[in-house]
């Protein structure tokens, strides 16, 4: 009896001991609005399993990540989610973490009043973003034309996420499609001025986009763990402001940005759990209007939106 006591008590602890160094790779952008999920990774031993998150330019660039089997779950812009589906990554999309999060600024000597106003204007943008598809949806409602080469009613600039406060700073170009917290950013040391939010087209606000491999998402008890871990940090996130500023502003920005520019940010980009198939089959629609992310094959949503996982960590942990 000794004997299988210690047997059975080895059993136990090597099980505890696999649970315990069970590894979920995160790929994740730097926006404030992207603290919920990387906070997963300071909770996720009381989850469970551990987190090595990887800091990536945009969300397009974790695409290759996950191909290589390098990344098992991702936080993305949607467009980039259904851009990466069309080439053939194998994700599932299985929770919205933020909407919103993007601002239209033009240069603060500029003088310009409305969209129709950037004719003849460079606006700059990071390319396969978010902020790519809205901008294009505003501008084709004002019927203008885009091009990143001069003839066209309005030139593109493309540049990374990082570059476009410096050149709108610098004059290099007349207005920006930014993200938070680097459009706020931009306001309050008054580089520009916000021309608007661009959520009035029928795309609305978007929606950050949580993507999961088909591996790690058939892979249940381990993808139910990471899911509930996540419903966890964004309640928290939501439920206490305070704990997630000093996170995102401490641990993300090394106290790159103010408390300004984090309240701003988050006023214009809160955190969500909710994704729904009718809001990624728009977006797919506008990518394939406006000539984003180059589909040979669009997905249908209703294939690859998988909310499953999400329902029920909400119900399990009480959350509406």
């Amino acid at each position: 009896m000794k004997h299988f006591i210690t047997a059975l008590t080895a059993v136990f602890t090597l099980t505890a001991a696999q649970a315990d160094d069970e590894v979920i790779r995160l790929g994740n952008l730097r926006f404030a609005h992207y603290g919920a999920v990387s906070y997963v990774k300071e909770i996720a031993p009381k989850c469970g399993f551990k987190v090595e998150e990887r800091f990536f330019a945009k969300g397009l660039d974790i695409m290759p990540a996950i191909i290589a089997g390098e990344v098992d779950v991702a936080a993305s812009a949607a467009d980039a989610a259904i851009a990466g589906r069309a080439a053939g990554v194998p994700i599932y999309a299985v929770a919205g973490f933020a909407k919103g999060g993007a601002r239209i600024v033009v240069g603060r000597d500029t003088g310009i009043k409305s969209i129709g106003q950037l004719k003849g204007k460079k606006v700059g943008v990071a390319r396969g973003g978010a902020q790519e598809l809205l901008l294009l949806a505003e501008l084709a409602k004002f019927n203008l034309t885009w091009s990143d080469q001069p003839g066209k009613d309005v030139q593109i600039v493309y540049m990374p996420f990082a570059d476009l406060n410096q050149a709108l700073m610098q004059k290099q170009i007349d207005a920006m499609a930014q993200s938070e917290p680097q459009a706020s950013q931009a306001l309050n040391k008054n580089w520009g001025v916000e021309l608007l939010k661009p959520y009035d087209t029928p795309m609305g606000e978007p929606i950050r986009t949580l993507v999961m491999t088909e591996k790690l998402y058939n892979n249940k008890p381990l993808a139910e763990k990471f899911m509930k871990c996540f419903v966890q940090a964004t309640k928290r996130f939501m439920d206490e402001p305070k704990t997630a500023e000093a996170y995102v502003r401490t641990n993300m920005f090394k106290n790159q940005i103010t408390a300004d520019d984090f309240q701003d940010a988050i006023g214009n980009s809160p955190y969500v759990y909710e994704l729904t198939s009718d809001h990624m089959q728009i977006t797919t629609d506008f990518m394939v209007k406006y000539g984003v992310g180059k589909m040979a094959k669009p997905p249908v949503a209703k294939d690859w939106v998988k909310l499953d996982l999400l329902a029920k960590a909400k119900a399990a942990l009480g959350v509406n």
